[in-house]
């Protein structure tokens, strides 16, 4: 996990199937998904907020709860959009990160999100590890948390 991967609104783009997928380069495994190598990395400071918020548009914020408006409407549909399906609260993330800091963020993060058999993050996207569990998410692309791995 790193600091430039934790983005404004509180994604950790290091567990998104996007970047994964460009970080192990799997598209030469069978299944195509564009890579994404986070939203800092890429100068794009919030993919998720930046286009409808003007303080992360021009780079005034690092994250979303120093503005006075936090969190705002957006973010919360956000959040309610990733806790239900993805299991992952942005808002939770950025309060630990306000309250605790960054570093301790991270040190959580490898920890909540590590695959016990190999030690790699696993996606929020799916629940899976895109090295151990690649074989299910190529014979079921739509896999989602939850579903029965064969």
């Amino acid at each position: 996990m790193e600091v430039n991967l934790i983005a404004p609104c509180g994604m950790n783009c290091g567990l998104c199937v996007w970047y994964q997928f460009g970080k192990y380069d799997l598209n030469k495994r069978g299944i195509h998904k564009e890579y994404c190598p986070g939203c800092i990395p890429r100068g794009e400071n919030c993919t998720h907020m930046g286009d409808k918020c003007e303080l992360l548009a021009e780079g005034k914020v690092r994250f979303c709860f120093e503005c006075v408006d936090f969190p705002c409407k957006r973010l919360k549909s956000l959040d309610k959009r990733y806790r239900t399906k993805y299991h992952l609260s942005m808002i939770e993330n950025l309060r630990f990160i306000q309250t605790e800091g960054i570093e301790s963020f991270l040190a959580k993060e490898r920890n909540k999100w590590r695959c016990e058999k190999c030690g790699r993050a696993i996606c929020c996207h799916n629940g899976l590890c895109l090295t151990c569990d690649l074989d299910v998410l190529i014979q079921n692309p739509k896999y989602r948390w939850n579903e029965q791995k064969q």
